[in-house]
């Protein structure tokens, strides 16, 4: 179980990151910090690591990967600090901008700044193994530390746990009653079940310097497609995250519906080679016009209630 700061350790830490700076940790038990939560006491929450004593209801949360910040929002907070995909890059768009307005920068996703962190105070900080598994040591003795395994397909999952460190379950379950409904009106909206696995859907990426990917079901925009009862392409309908395709290698998109976005410089991707040459244009969602470009950080980064909820209304407005 992580150990909580007493005083005297919180600012031997404050010291040791940066001199001068003060963290406040208001007894024994768990960091404290004016403006904390407003209920007292606090709770043992289990996660990837282990352990980790929680304020009953956190109030001043730290979200260090996309899919933690769109839990944060979804759950009714305004995070005091969250990280960002490079540096200067702005928060996800697809999130309401009023919630983020007080929300600080502390550094890029996978190389948070643990000053920028400490000096926010915050009551709980959110993350996962992949990104932040070295560090959770140095993260536990600024604030109680809650990671996941990992992000993407367990999303759901992720949000539980979200919900049980910051003690806001009833919201959790709130924005997941939501999601069932608006998956059940979008499956009615295609046609029902059958006519809905009978089309194969596949999500492809262009990306700058990089092959083109083209996304399997262990990956957040898979679960949402098998969410839907959706059909997938024989080749992308399997465990693991994407298959890499090359100009000569079109042909393994084949799909009934293609949705793709584009990262980075288009003009650095493989876009024009592909959808410019002969294997594109004979493919049978291009022919049919069953193509469509979506937003990349809405797609990509969306991982959450939220980000789900704006994917499956672009999905009813090109399919329904």
């Amino acid at each position: 179980m992580p150990r909580t700061l007493s005083r005297r350790a919180a600012l031997g830490l404050a010291a040791g990151l940066a001199p001068g700076l003060a963290l406040c940790a208001c007894g024994s038990d768990s960091p404290a910090p004016s403006g904390g939560p407003t209920g007292g006491g606090t709770r043992t929450v289990r996660h990837a690591r282990g352990a980790s004593t929680v304020p009953a209801r956190a109030s001043r949360v730290v979200a260090l990967d996309t899919d933690a910040l769109d839990s944060v929002v979804t759950l009714g907070l305004s995070p005091v600090g969250a990280t960002t995909v490079s540096q200067g890059a702005p928060f996800p768009a697809y999130l309401p901008a009023e919630r983020l307005a007080g929300t600080k920068a502390v550094g890029m996703i996978g190389q948070p700044n643990l000053e920028a962190i400490a000096a926010l105070r915050p009551d709980l900080i959110l993350s996962n193994q992949v990104r932040d598994d070295k560090r959770y040591d140095q993260l536990s003795e600024i604030a109680p530390t809650v990671l996941s395994k990992t992000t993407g397909p367990t999303w759901q999952e992720n949000v539980r746990l979200h919900a049980e460190a910051t003690g806001r379950r009833s919201e959790a379950e709130a924005a997941d009653a939501a999601y069932r409904t608006k998956l059940r009106d979008l499956v009615a909206a295609l046609g029902g079940p059958a006519k809905a696995a009978a089309t194969r859907v596949e999500m492809a990426r262009f990306l700058a310097g990089a092959p083109t990917r083209l996304y399997l079901d262990d990956t957040f925009v898979g679960s949402l497609f098998k969410d839907l009862g959706l059909g997938r392409p024989a080749n992308q309908d399997k465990p693991g995250f994407s298959l890499e395709i090359s100009p000569e290698q079109v042909d393994q998109a084949a799909a009934d519906v293609i949705f793709y976005s584009v990262y980075g410089d288009r003009a650095k991707s493989d876009h024009t080679r592909i959808t410019e040459g002969a294997l594109w244009k004979n493919l049978d969602a291009v022919r049919n016009g069953r193509v469509f470009q979506v937003d990349d950080n809405l797609w990509m980064l969306g991982i959450g209630y939220t980000g789900a909820g704006l994917i499956l209304d672009q999905i009813r407005k090109d399919l329904a």
